[in-house]
């Protein structure tokens, strides 16, 4: 073999090695980036939440355990009638649903704030008429109720007596040894000659 022929064949070996080398460097170059996008891969999936967490903002319902009243509402109101209403309401809400106060309504002798019995009737007095007596006040004489023994709950039941009220009447009750007539009610802060009238003939002694 001439000294051409052994260069020719040197060459060509030199470059059959580069290419083997190029295509090796290539070969590990796509190896590297596959591990290192597998690597990412795992690293976003160590760090993701394994699951989400979903809050349920919906409202939980309302209990409903307790029956409904059924009170009938005559007198001084625009629509007198019977009120079918959520337990625990008042005086206040039984006016509002037959459609508030008739303009002739006596609404000082009114206790708004009393709450309701289940099958009561609420009969809102006339300007110059007696006010009825609440049904539910405690009988004493002739469905009076005993100024001397009630309590507050059935204080409450009198026209314009609410739970302040009624606790300053016990509390002079208490103080004093008892009433020994109606008129002694005015020594009770709160109550005046109005008032009274109002009650003379729902209360006794």
């Amino acid at each position: 073999m001439t000294a051409a022929d052994q260069d020719d064949a040197q060459a060509a070996a030199t470059a059959a090695a580069r290419r083997r080398l190029g295509v090796g460097a290539v070969v590990v170059l796509v190896i590297a980036a596959l591990a290192i996008t597998v690597g990412i891969g795992i690293v976003r999936g160590a760090i993701s939440p394994v699951d989400e967490v979903v809050v349920d903002q919906t409202p939980a319902p309302a209990a409903t355990g307790a029956p409904d009243l059924y009170v009938h509402v005559s007198g001084a109101v625009r629509a007198p009638g019977l009120y079918v209403l959520p337990a625990g309401a008042r005086v206040v809400d039984a006016i509002a649903a037959a459609g508030g106060f008739a303009d002739d309504a006596d609404r000082e002798v009114v206790n708004l704030a009393r709450p309701l019995d289940d099958g009561e009737q609420l009969a809102v007095p006339r300007e110059g008429e007696t006010p009825p007596a609440a049904e539910g006040a405690a009988p004493a004489t002739d469905g009076l109720v005993d100024l001397n023994t009630a309590d507050a709950a059935q204080l409450e039941t009198l026209p314009r007596i609410g739970p302040a009220l009624a606790e300053r009447i016990i509390a002079w009750r208490d103080d004093n040894g008892g009433f020994t007539s109606i008129e002694d009610l005015l020594a009770v802060p709160g109550i005046g000659d109005k008032m009274l009238g109002s009650l003379r003939d729902l209360v006794t002694v």
